[in-house]
């Protein structure tokens, strides 16, 4: 199967749909995983995947790095994958320049929140329970939001077009914000 990374150049429409649940009682889905996952690792530009930004329809995530400061470090792969991930709790709030490979240079001023705690299967199908802080959270979540057909660009309190070295400099000055860490956080604003 040829990987086509989807784009809002080409395909806005198939990125904005809801992806469906796994079905964990057929080991058809582990196709699937498996191709989320060999791509997830093979982009050491990632810091994330949502499986429906390479064609797979389906709730599955594939985590490659959270640590802020180890973002240019093309050999960490934290090879995490969360299958169903449902979001129970989230506290907080963070502001980011975000980017997205599949929304090309756009770049948003997004907030998000500063915890979350993630219920979701792993590979082996076993129900985990994880809280994820600061910027892991804020990769998350952004992840979570492509499974429900939300694209980074749809929640900018403010958008820029940038390309990637243009981006780093304006970063530079313009870092990952903690707003607060522990006031309620509605996740559908």
């Amino acid at each position: 199967m040829e990987i086509v990374y989807k784009t809002i150049e080409n395909d806005l429409e198939y990125l904005k749909q809801v992806s469906e649940e796994v079905d964990l009682s057929n080991d058809e889905y582990m196709r699937d995983l498996k191709i989320l996952s060999d791509y997830g690792s093979s982009d050491d530009r990632l810091l994330a995947l949502a499986s429906i930004q390479i064609g797979i329809p389906k709730r599955m995530i594939y985590v490659r790095k959270t640590d802020l400061s180890k973002l240019e470090d093309k050999e960490i792969d934290e090879h995490k994958v969360m299958i169903n991930p449902v979001i129970v709790k989230a506290c907080g709030l963070t502001r980011y320049w975000e980017t997205c490979a599949s929304c090309l240079d756009n770049m948003g001023l997004i907030e998000r929140p500063y915890k979350i705690e993630i219920e979701y299967f792993n590979e082996s199908r076993k129900k985990c329970c994880e809280v994820f802080e600061g910027f892991p959270a804020t990769v998350i979540a952004h992840e979570m939001d492509h499974l429900d057909g939300i694209l980074h660009i749809d929640k900018a309190i403010e958008l820029l077009v940038m390309e990637e070295d243009d981006r780093k400099e304006f970063r530079k000055t313009h870092p990952y914000e903690i707003i607060n860490k522990d006031q309620e956080f509605n996740m559908n604003k």
